[in-house]
């Protein structure tokens, strides 16, 4: 049986709260609200409240063991925009827009929580023991396949962490926080980067928000000239 609570008009950017609703994704409840519980970002807990909310009405009002609930789906919908402004030199206005989104969590007790893979390079080299450092860029690696791979409008990206990926921060301008915001986008590996069309590059451009700018139409030929010299291809 199914368990849904849902948050509505929750002061948080739709974008912002996706990046924790993707972590609890599958899990089980007990496992999402220790993730919540300590995750340190506003996302985590208002999704910590809607999950608490699912499993009280799942115990009290449905009468189901709260044990054998896992997180079946966790969506992030876009609320209103409040439209403000800021008073700014010159007589003139800056805008800001104060984003709203609706939280669902839906409990389910059929079934069993899966696997969930980590969604960042990083927090999969410390699964594995692996190294990131750009020594690996050097050794030859077989490319791992192509079954973790989903056509977005944005390019080519992964809709989890590869067995095998490469180390961005190689590639200049791409510090560790570039790094986990690209992970975070489904990028990592250096020929995803090389498919890059303009387009793709405009598009990322606006997700990854940075101080300065970065001339990213050079990170395509960086990412080419580093999957040939890895890959040999």
């Amino acid at each position: 049986m199914d368990v849904t609570s849902t948050y509505k008009f929750a002061r948080i950017s739709a974008r912002k709260a996706r990046d924790v609703a993707r972590e609890i994704q599958g899990l089980s409840a007990s496992d999402a609200l220790d993730i919540l519980n300590f995750t340190p970002r506003k996302g985590a807990e208002l999704f910590s409240k809607t999950m608490k909310a699912a499993l009280a009405d799942a115990e009290n009002n449905f009468e189901i063991s709260v044990d054998g609930l896992f997180v079946k789906s966790a969506v992030v919908g876009e609320g209103p925009t409040f439209k403000r402004f800021k008073a700014r030199a010159r007589g003139s206005a800056a805008s800001i827009r104060k984003r709203t989104s609706h939280l669902t969590v839906i409990l389910s007790d059929e079934g069993g929580p899966e696997e969930k893979a980590p969604r960042s390079a990083r927090a999969v080299a410390a699964k594995s023991g692996e190294k990131t450092s750009a020594s690996v860029v050097a050794g030859k690696e077989k490319a791992p396949s192509s079954a973790a791979r989903v056509d977005e409008a944005r390019g080519m990206v992964y809709d989890s962490a590869p067995a095998e990926f490469d180390n961005l921060e190689v590639i200049s301008g791409v510090g560790p926080v570039l790094a986990e915001k690209l992970n975070s986008l489904g990028v990592y590996r250096f020929e995803q980067i090389a498919s890059w069309t303009e387009r793709n590059v405009q598009e990322f451009d606006e997700l990854i928000s940075s101080e300065g700018r970065i001339e990213r139409e050079e990170w395509v030929a960086q990412a080419k000239a580093l999957h040939e010299e890895k890959y040999g291809k």
